[in-house]
C-alpha cells in the first residue's frame, strides 16, 4: 500500500503537459503530430536533427509542401493513396515501413517509421502521430577509418573517390572474370552543372553534389559501391547485379535522384540527369567497359534532351 501511495503521488507530475513535452523532445527518434488537415503542430528535436527542418520552419505549415514528403522504394512521392500519414487517417489503425524523407539539404534519408492516428477523450480521431528514425546507410564500407586517408575519399562529397572506384571496379572486373559473378554500372550526370554553378555559386553546386551523393549512398545495398567519378559524374557498381534487375535498379535511381532539390535563397533548385548502364560481358576489359558505359550515358542525353536548369527551379512553397 506505501509503495502504492508513492505512485499515486508521483503520477500528477508525469500527467503535466511540460514535462510530457520535455519527455518527447528528449528523443533521439523524430516525432511529428499533425491535425486532420495535415498540417504540422509538433515537431520535435529529433525530428529536426534527421530532417535538417528547424520547428519555427515547419510548425503550422502542410506536410506537403516539400516538409515530409514521403518516398518509397518503388517510386518516389508518396503522397496520396501510399501516404502513410493518410492510410493511418483513412483505416484508423497505425501503420508503418520504411521508406525516405527528403532532408532540408536536398538528398533523401532512409527512415523507418510508424504513423497512429490521436484520438481524444471521446474516442474520435482528431489527428495523426508519426515517429521515425534514421537508418544507417547501406553503402559505408568506404568510409571506414583506415580509408579516409589519401585519395580514397572525395573530399567535396564525402563519397568514394575516383581512385577508389577505379579500385573497386578492377576488383569487381577481375572477380567477375575468374568466378563469372554478374555486375553492372551505372553513370549519373548531372546536366548543365557548370551553368548552375556560374548562375547560383561554388556553394550552391556543392550542396547540390553533396545532395545527390547522399541519396545514392542511401539507396544501394552493403555490397554495392557509390564514388564520384568526375566534376558531374557519379558511377555506380552493383554486384551480383542481373541484366534485368540492373534496368529496374537504373529507373528506381532516376526517380529518385530526379526529385533531389536543393533550397537556396528561398527556391528549391535542381538539376535534370543523364543515365547510362553497361553489364559486365566476356572478355571485356576496364576500357570497353567503361566505353559501353559512357556510350549508353550520352544515348540517354540524346534520347531525354534536357531543358534548362532554370527550368527546374521553383519557389520553396510551390
Amino acid at each position: 500500500m506505501k509503495g502504492t501511495s508513492r505512485c499515486a503521488r508521483a503520477m500528477p507530475e508525469f500527467q503535466d503537459s511540460e514535462v510530457c513535452r520535455n519527455i518527447l523532445e528528449s528523443l533521439q527518434t523524430g516525432l511529428c503530430v499533425l491535425d486532420l488537415q495535415k498540417k504540422i503542430v509538433f515537431w520535435s528535436s529529433g525530428a529536426e536533427r534527421i530532417t535538417g527542418f528547424l520547428r519555427h520552419e515547419v510548425v503550422g505549415q502542410l506536410c506537403t509542401a516539400n516538409i515530409l514528403t514521403h518516398c518509397d522504394q518503388k517510386k518516389c512521392g508518396a503522397c496520396g493513396e501510399s501516404c502513410p500519414l493518410g492510410s493511418a487517417l483513412r483505416t484508423a489503425r497505425p501503420t508503418e515501413g520504411a521508406c525516405w524523407l527528403h532532408h532540408k539539404a536536398g538528398h533523401q534519408v532512409a527512415v523507418q517509421l510508424h504513423s497512429a492516428p490521436v484520438r481524444d477523450s471521446h474516442g474520435s480521431i482528431i489527428g495523426i502521430v508519426e515517429d521515425f528514425d534514421e537508418q544507417p546507410a547501406a553503402s559505408v564500407d568506404h568510409h571506414e577509418d583506415g580509408l579516409k586517408a589519401g585519395a580514397c575519399v572525395d573530399a567535396l562529397t564525402g563519397i568514394a573517390s575516383h581512385a577508389l572506384m577505379q579500385s573497386h571496379l578492377r576488383e569487381t572486373l577481375a572477380t567477375f572474370s575468374e568466378l563469372n559473378v554478374p555486375f553492372g554500372l551505372l553513370l549519373l550526370r548531372l546536366e548543365g552543372l557548370e551553368e548552375f554553378r556560374a548562375r547560383h555559386s561554388q556553394e550552391a553546386a556543392a550542396a547540390l553534389l553533396r545532395a545527390v551523393a547522399r541519396t545514392l549512398e542511401g539507396a544501394l545495398w552493403r555490397t554495392d559501391y557509390a564514388g564520384r567519378w568526375s566534376e558531374d559524374q557519379f558511377l555506380i557498381i552493383l554486384n551480383g547485379c542481373s541484366e534485368d534487375a540492373l534496368r529496374a535498379v537504373l529507373a528506381r535511381i532516376r526517380r529518385m535522384v530526379t526529385s533531389e532539390a536543393i533550397e537556396w535563397w528561398g527556391e528549391h533548385q535542381s538539376l535534370p540527369i543523364s543515365l547510362g548502364n553497361a553489364s559486365a560481358e566476356v572478355h571485356d576489359t576496364l576500357q570497353s567497359l567503361l566505353a559501353r558505359l559512357q556510350q549508353s550515358l550520352n544515348s540517354d542525353a540524346v534520347r531525354h534532351p534536357h531543358p534548362a536548369a532554370d527550368a527546374r527551379s521553383h519557389g520553396a512553397g510551390s
